[in-house]
């Protein structure tokens, strides 16, 4: 009994010894390490991320496979040197501090470099929040990031640092390339792939829309937390790629009808005997927060329905609303948001592109409940609740249209031209 309690302390000594702050390892590390390196390690204690218990583990052959195959992302895998790298790699395995150090600082040095170019973008996005337009990261930056999750083996080996969409689909142009794809297949590849890396990793708490397949995910902590189905734009009014932060749920909203509608829809049926009562609307004023009701029977419906008058009409909160019982805002000029639907048969169809270029979510309740941590119920039952999120949370608006086959690589129908 009481060898086998001293034997834990004397077997677990030397790895603590080696790679502790004053061990051999960290005091090497502490030499060689400069700049925005030494400014990382120098917050750990110099302890090492890649050679943990004083020898480099098998996160630095992954990151070498993933720099031989860096023409998958765009890149050049001279730019990272992975000969050198497998090089200083096997110097290393010799157990000498210093090579052990000098494998760590070139490993952590690759890596940085090779996720700040991962994340260049290369596609137009409207960035309707400023701070969600990626930014070169510093050295630090990448690197603390990557420190954080508890297995940073399975950060690594997951590309953790990048979306799963992008994961995903260079994963197809690894596919495409072993099968002989045709050059437009890759072009066409490469042009999804340069979107889907403008999308944060899943440590990010953060949603994204994908317009083409008309699908909606929400990840945190490193994990796909749901997904659902959404209807989106229509052809003629696209979903835009659109990047934003979510900041409040609205509860029992009121749908303000489009223009067109107001003049192609609307308007027609008041002048073949529907009232607005009937349709469960109201005319209002102006688009101003002090708009005042209108009485319909003062309104020129004739001149609505010909384009001359514009109207503003909404639908009031209820069961049948357009809007269902929230929708979620993030300020943005195009006037997006994401929103409950009462209209649940078009969310079944396999082509679910028929909204205004709002997002229509099959399950708002179970989103609202991730948003604000809680069910989000109907509150008081007045309209128009504006209730802040606990947290902001970024959504991104994409469109993906490259899938996987058994055959290999195929695409989506390209709703929007935007493949071209």
């Amino acid at each position: 009994m009481i060898a086998t309690i001293a034997a834990g302390p004397v077997a677990a000594a030397p790895a603590r010894a080696t790679t502790g702050p004053t061990g051999p390892v960290a005091l090497a590390i502490r030499e060689e390490a400069g700049g925005s390196l030494k400014r990382f390690y120098a917050d750990r204690g110099f302890r090492p991320l890649w050679a943990p218990g004083g020898k480099i583990g098998r996160q630095a052959d992954t990151l070498i496979r993933f720099l031989r195959s860096a023409e998958l992302d765009g890149l050049r895998p001279s730019s990272y040197g992975p000969d050198k790298l497998s090089d200083a790699i096997g110097a290393a395995r010799g157990g000498d501090p210093r090579a052990v150090a000098r494998a760590e600082l070139q490993l952590s040095n690759a890596f940085a470099r090779y996720v700040q170019d991962q994340r260049r973008g290369g596609v137009r996005m409207i960035y309707a929040d400023r701070r969600l337009k990626p930014k070169k990261l510093p050295t630090d930056r990448v690197l603390r990031a990557a420190a954080f999750p508890r297995s940073f083996s399975d950060y690594v080996a997951d590309m953790g640092w990048m979306s799963p969409l992008y994961v995903r689909l260079r994963d197809l142009m690894a596919r495409a390339e072993k099968t002989g794809a045709s050059r437009e297949t890759v072009e066409r590849l490469q042009l999804n792939l340069d979107r889907a890396r403008l999308l944060p990793g899943p440590w990010t708490r953060h949603i994204v829309v994908d317009a083409s397949s008309g699908r909606l995910w929400y990840y945190e902590a490193g994990e796909q937390v749901g997904t659902m189905r959404v209807v989106v734009g229509a052809q003629e009014t696209q979903t835009p790629m659109l990047a934003g932060t979510l900041q409040w749920a609205i509860l029992n909203p009121y749908w303000n009808v489009p223009d067109y509608l107001a003049e192609k829809s609307v308007a027609p049926k008041i002048l073949g005997g529907k009232s607005l009562a009937s349709l469960r609307m109201e005319a209002l004023s102006d688009w101003s927060p002090s708009a005042h009701k209108l009485d319909p029977a003062s309104i020129d419906w004739p001149a609505v329905a010909s384009g001359k008058q514009v109207l503003r009409l909404r639908e009031l909160p209820g069961a049948g609303n357009s809007m269902g019982r929230v929708k979620f805002i993030f300020p943005n000029k195009e006037g997006i948001y994401l929103h409950d639907t009462p209209n649940r048969n078009l969310l079944q169809k396999d082509d679910r592109h028929f909204s205004n270029g709002c997002i229509r979510l099959e399950n708002a309740a179970e989103l609202g409940h991730w948003l604000l941590a809680r069910p989000i119920g109907a509150g008081s039952g007045k309209p128009e609740q504006a209730v802040p999120l606990p947290a902001q949370v970024p959504v991104y608006l994409t469109y993906i249209t490259a899938t996987a086959t058994d055959a290999g690589v195929a695409f989506r129908k390209d709703v929007y031209g935007r493949d071209k």
